[in-house]
């Protein structure tokens, strides 16, 4: 039988939309959570993080317990801006439900998910309220909730783990709520992502009249003959977990506005989704020798690779996925592809401390006009994850 659970994650979920969170405003989000939290016995931490030529982000750690192990829900409250409100079917700060559905910026991404987390945990700390010194927990839950997560993610869940680090906190596994059903809530589950590395690459030329060719160098020729070579061959064909490693072209560009001028270089700009078939060093490595065979001694060139890369990573298949998938299945009747698809998220930090999944409500509608989620699915995700609290201490419980 499903877990039934008590607190309510739709109304939970119509207070976090009322609060406008766009990154880095906080907006009453974590306030709100706090609160709720507090006031069932967590404890609770609000975490200004901050860094040079960034904002200020306000940053959220619960638990309730003090024992191992301990089960981590993460997410974020901030989101994306809405745009033009008249756009909107109803304003996308309200909350509003109609024919089955709640509306609202963040509804999806990711405010549903954290409402259905809160509202579990909300019931696991209610059934344990006469156990003030956890003398009979099995175990602690908590919740890492961030407000940087849709913004450059500098001052977020990265630095937050660090702290928690640096207070000897302990995070067992880690469930992230990001939307992550396709069609239907419960059909698929991420147990590992593929890594991301950005790079820009530069042709040198000569710049020169159009008419006098001899006395110039074009660079757009040999970026033309360079990005064929990078594209000439596939990466990898993927392997049982992760699909192919994938280089997308995002721009190119030489910045001239004229007709009559040879440009002095052209840029490219690419980004790599990759598998754990690579690393950022040998991805980097194997762009580097493809360019400087598809440039011969013709080609001058030079390519820097943004710092900010992220790994590949795999949760591997066993006891915990195990339990995740069966408190899907036990909820919504469905057993839940594993995947590593998509981008990228939070959980790319997250996997340095602990094991993590990543599962929620169905994505379709983030970031859009009129963004919105069944009620029933939000009831059936808190479902979901009481199922997961539950299953989580029977395994690895005291």
């Amino acid at each position: 039988m499903p877990e039934a659970i008590k607190a309510d994650p739709v109304e939970i979920l119509r207070n976090l939309i009322r609060c406008p969170s766009v990154t880095p405003e906080e907006g009453g989000a974590l306030a709100l959570l706090d609160a709720l939290l507090s006031n069932a016995g967590f404890t609770t931490h609000r975490v200004k993080l901050t860094a040079p030529d960034t904002s200020d982000v306000e940053n959220l750690y619960a638990r309730f317990g003090t024992r191992g192990p301990n089960l981590c829900f993460a997410g974020h409250t901030d989101v994306v801006p809405p745009g033009d409100p008249a756009h909107w079917r109803f304003p996308p700060f309200e909350g509003a439900i109609q024919d089955g559905l709640i509306y609202g910026r963040g509804a999806v991404d990711m405010k549903g998910g954290v409402a259905a987390f809160i509202a579990a945990g909300l019931d696991f700390a209610a059934a344990h309220d006469n156990d003030p010194e956890n003398a009979v927990l099995p175990g602690s839950i908590s919740f890492l909730i961030t407000g940087d997560e849709e913004g450059p993610a500098i001052n977020g869940t990265e630095k937050l783990l660090r702290w928690l680090a640096d207070r000897d906190e302990r995070i067992d596994h880690c469930v992230l709520g990001e939307p992550s059903s396709r069609a239907a809530l419960g059909d698929m589950v991420k147990i590992g992502r593929r890594g991301s590395l950005s790079g820009t690459l530069t042709v040198h030329g000569k710049q020169g009249h159009v008419g006098y060719p001899h006395l110039a160098e074009n660079p757009i020729p040999g970026m033309v003959r360079l990005l064929a070579g990078l594209k000439a061959e596939p990466l990898d064909g993927g392997n049982a977990h992760f699909q192919a490693s994938n280089l997308e072209v995002v721009s190119v560009d030489v910045g001239n506005p004229a007709f009559n001028v040879i440009p002095a270089q052209a840029q490219a700009r690419f980004n790599i989704r990759f598998n754990d078939l690579w690393t950022p060093a040998t991805l980097a490595a194997e762009i580097e020798r493809r360019l400087t065979a598809a440039a011969g001694n013709e080609v001058r060139f030079s390519v820097a690779f943004e710092a900010r890369s992220s790994d590949s990573f795999l949760t591997a298949p066993g006891e915990f996925v195990d339990l995740v998938v069966d408190a899907i299945a036990g909820a919504t009747g469905r057993r839940p592809e594993l995947s590593t698809t998509g981008g990228t998220s939070d959980a790319r930090f997250i996997k340095d401390y602990c094991p993590v999944i990543e599962f929620g409500l169905v994505g379709t509608t983030m970031h859009a006009v009129d963004e919105s989620t069944p009620v029933d699915e939000v009831r059936a995700l808190a479902r979901v994850y009481a199922g997961m609290i539950g299953r989580y201490f029977a395994a690895f419980g005291r």
